[in-house]
């Protein structure tokens, strides 16, 4: 085991939703073609010189490859069932799920919805499968007009509860949250319940920043655990705390948006010198991927690449940055769900040898490893670790 420096520090980008390219098992999810970033830079053709600098285009096919990456550059296979965040954000963290969530594409049995319904005192309209903002304009007005919230799910393992903010006030919406959360997270395994508000008139209307996930605990032993088991400071920015149930997590930020995210990464690392600094980018998927807007899709990755080259600049002697995702949502396919793809993984900073190609990793475990190494903490249960391949 690598010993670890006492001013190690890593910073964990997530770019929400941000594929690489159709998994071999992508048509059994119904994903076979999807690329999120090979066809939208066909449709839309990206300025990301900041991620080229990386490697990007060494594992998507987003252009001619830049020269050698200025540090590590791979993909990595997703090993779990599923396509999920949960099941993303656990893979990376090392815990590999031999099956996944259930999933309910038809509606959640009646007396499961009974069950919440009287437990919150509120009666729910929709339960269907749905995009969020198709529901919500399909529903919204009869949800203005009744008080009801409005119950969905996805090809996901979700409990998704919609209302606008006022009429279901923000702290009530979370209370009905919580007690769905304990009938069919903890009763029937499903992977979250997810708050989602929005604000508006019929026609207009649209969702606020002020989503929570409510989500299962992890079901094994994380990076995040270890971390906090050996000391080290574990900084969860975005969702990641809601992902983790708040397990091996020493402060959580929570954001409305990816400028916020940015934002919460340089204060964070103003104020941690050692430690995890972990930020979920979720404006990919929620904004742009689930609403198949291409146009919106690539903005936002160019906005995100101007901001990635100001975190490299802000990055110490003993930093180390990753570039990753957590599964894909290709905007130019018919569906507005997840994707079954490969991941990219990229690493740079001083301790990281330029030039350094990780191929394709077999799960996104390796990353969990690999971190878990660098930090000097107990070898997790899944992944092999690359540290070897990539430290100077």
């Amino acid at each position: 085991m690598t010993t670890a420096r006492a001013t190690t520090r890593v910073i964990l980008l997530l770019m929400d939703s941000v594929g690489v390219g159709a998994l071999p098992d992508a048509a059994r999810y119904g994903d076979d073609g999807s690329d999120t970033l090979g066809n939208l830079h066909a449709a839309v053709p990206l300025a990301v010189p900041t991620l080229r600098t990386l490697g990007l285009a060494r594992v998507a096919a987003i252009g001619e490859p830049a020269p050698p990456p200025a540090g590590a550059c791979g993909r990595m296979a997703e090993r779990s069932a599923g396509k999920d965040s949960v099941t993303g954000h656990w893979e990376i963290a090392g815990l590999v799920l031999d099956r996944p969530f259930p999933t309910y594409p038809t509606g959640f049995p009646a007396d499961v919805v009974a069950a919440v319904e009287q437990r919150t005192g509120h009666r729910f309209i929709g339960n269907v499968a749905a995009s969020g903002t198709e529901i919500i304009e399909r529903l919204g007005p009869e949800h203005l007009a009744t008080g009801a919230p409005i119950l969905y799910t996805s090809v996901d393992s979700v409990f998704q509860i919609a209302a606008h903010e006022e009429v279901v006030p923000l702290d009530e919406l979370y209370r009905i949250c919580e007690a769905a959360y304990d009938i069919v997270v903890q009763g029937l395994g499903v992977g979250r319940v997810i708050a989602r508000p929005f604000v508006g008139e019929p026609g207009s209307f649209r969702r606020t920043g002020n989503r929570r996930d409510f989500a299962m605990p992890p079901v094994e032993r994380t990076l995040l655990d270890a971390l906090a088991e050996a000391g080290w400071p574990v900084v969860a920015i975005g969702k990641v705390e809601d992902l983790f149930a708040g397990r091996g997590i020493s402060r959580a930020v929570h954001t409305r948006s990816d400028a916020e995210g940015f934002a919460a990464v340089a204060a964070a690392m103003a104020e941690e010198s050692r430690g995890l600094i972990f930020a979920n980018f979720v404006d990919f998927d929620t904004q742009y991927g689930h609403r198949n807007d291409v146009h919106g899709y690539a903005a936002n990755l160019e906005r995100f690449d101007r901001a990635l080259a100001d975190v490299l600049r802000r990055l110490g002697p003993g930093d180390v940055l990753v570039v990753t995702a957590d599964h894909g949502n290709d905007p130019t396919t018919p569906s507005t769900d997840h994707s079954r793809e490969y991941v990219p993984v990229l690493v740079a900073g001083e301790r990281v040898r330029p030039g350094v190609e990780l191929g394709t990793r077999e799960t996104y475990a390796d990353l969990g490893q690999t971190l878990a190494e660098l930090f000097g903490v107990p070898a997790l249960a899944h992944g092999t670790s690359f540290l070897a391949d990539i430290v100077r």
